[in-house]
């Protein structure tokens, strides 16, 4: 009994320990978690922390350099650079996650089924997958969102749809592994139902590549979202959002080549920091590691 009581508390502590273990052991994944905190941060306060409105114009100071009023230069409206960055961040991170939120969804319950059922369920998700996989992933949401029409929310679902594929796969594999432990063929010989038996044995055992494969997507979907914004199939004006704002100023990126730098620095920091976390996360989560 006393030892129960005590349980908690030492899964916080062992928890506690790990973390700082993987910390420890993967400076890149400490570096691109703070530089991620802090993007997060100020994407979430962004009204307290920019200021001026995203989409205040003022001819007056257009395609002005950076200076002690606006810190990183105005664009070709006289909006703030910097205000707009910071809620474009908002907007980007938002799309990042609902998109992959979709593809999780969408491709991790494929994958689950497919894994856990066989057969004909395994085979008939398995082509579908070998066709979607056929086809980029960028090409595919500009197809998709091309089809449904330019806007953030056909934005999100193009790229989730996108990466629904790689979902499935990494999911099926997953599922795979763990559904020939010896605990779930016990739950199955007990007289388990199928739905018990998946979300209570196999999805909690299955998903440390799940959790390095949203890590990485998000790099890629907010990628991608900047990159179908830029062709002006995403977000729309005014709108701030980071790919938006690189198509916006390129006609002037000779004369105020800030209002396209700094955009362009801010999703390749956050494409960076995304990726170092998932690298490190990979590295931790690898069954192969040593501490």
């Amino acid at each position: 009994m006393a030892t129960t009581d005590v349980t908690p508390t030492r899964r916080r502590a062992v928890g506690a320990r790990s973390l700082w273990s993987i910390l420890r052991s993967s400076p890149r994944m400490a570096i691109g978690g703070v530089v991620l905190a802090v993007i997060v941060f100020a994407a979430v306060f962004a009204d307290a922390i920019s200021p001026y409105p995203p989409n205040q114009q003022n001819l007056r100071v257009r395609l002005q350099p950076p200076s002690g009023e606006h810190i990183l230069g105005t664009d070709h409206f006289g909006r703030d650079v910097f205000s707009r960055i910071i809620h474009g961040g908002r907007v980007s991170l938002q799309v990042g996650f609902i998109a992959v939120g979709i593809a999780l969804a969408v491709g991790g319950l494929m994958g689950l089924v497919a894994a856990f059922y066989g057969r004909w369920v395994d085979t008939a998700v398995s082509y579908l997958v070998d066709v979607l996989l056929a086809l980029p992933g960028f090409l595919l949401a500009l197809a998709i969102v091309a089809a449904l029409g330019p806007s953030l929310v056909n934005l999100m679902i193009a790229v989730g749809i996108a990466y629904v594929p790689q979902f499935a796969r990494i999911t099926r594999s997953a599922v795979l592994t763990v559904i020939e432990m010896d605990y779930v063929t016990a739950a199955q010989a007990a007289g388990s139902r199928d739905n018990r038996i998946m979300f209570k044995h196999v999805v909690p055992n299955s998903l440390s590549p799940v959790i390095v494969q949203v890590t990485l997507a998000l790099a890629g979907a907010i990628l991608s979202a900047a990159g179908l914004s830029f062709l002006g199939l995403g977000a729309q004006p005014p709108t701030a959002e980071w790919g938006s704002m690189l198509n916006s100023a390129r006609p002037y990126i000779r004369d105020a080549h800030w209002a396209v730098t700094y955009p362009g620095i801010a999703i390749v920091v956050t494409v960076l920091a995304l990726n170092m976390v998932g690298d490190g996360l990979r590295d931790a989560l690898d069954p192969r590691r040593t501490d």
